[in-house]
């Protein structure tokens, strides 16, 4: 796998539930798919066309717990990403595109639903995300107020 610093932002509805596992160390991830509508007008017959891309997409930590909590089959979402890897396949004699990310943000769109947002608590991540956190350091940066921009 090569390292690929592509993000990409994408709407589209989930095919199914999320699948929350552990790995051995105990970090939760959660894998799901979701389906994105490609509408465009085909010059030559002026026609609309509809084309459907694939996603797998992946979670790690409290993201994933969140997602597999809040998520189900049908659920439109927005979510960004690093982009893995891609593959094609033939399915009905059509063309498909899957592509797998990593997400770093998974949010409910809400284009045509509305929704509660309930919070965390501070303390209610998953040790990994707390060890990533504290290693990081972003707690430990020291700046006078006179320098926010805002």
């Amino acid at each position: 796998m090569s390292l690929n610093p592509f993000f990409m932002l994408l709407s589209g509805n989930l095919t199914r539930d999320p699948d929350l596992r552990f790995t051995p160390s105990g970090s939760a991830v959660a894998n799901f798919n979701i389906a994105v509508n490609r509408n465009y007008q085909n010059k030559k017959t002026m026609e609309w066309v509809e084309n459907t891309d694939f996603y797998r997409i992946i979670t790690w930590y409290k993201l994933a717990e969140n997602c597999a909590e809040s998520l189900k089959k049908g659920d439109r979402v927005v979510v960004v990403g690093r982009k893995l890897s891609a593959s094609t396949y033939e399915k009905d004699g059509e063309h498909r595109i899957t592509m797998e990310l990593t997400a770093s943000i998974v949010a409910p769109s809400l284009e045509f639903a509305s929704c509660e947002i309930k919070k965390n608590a501070r303390g209610d991540y998953s040790e990994d995300y707390q060890g990533a956190r504290a290693e990081s350091g972003d707690d430990d940066i020291d700046f006078a107020s006179e320098d926010i921009p805002f």
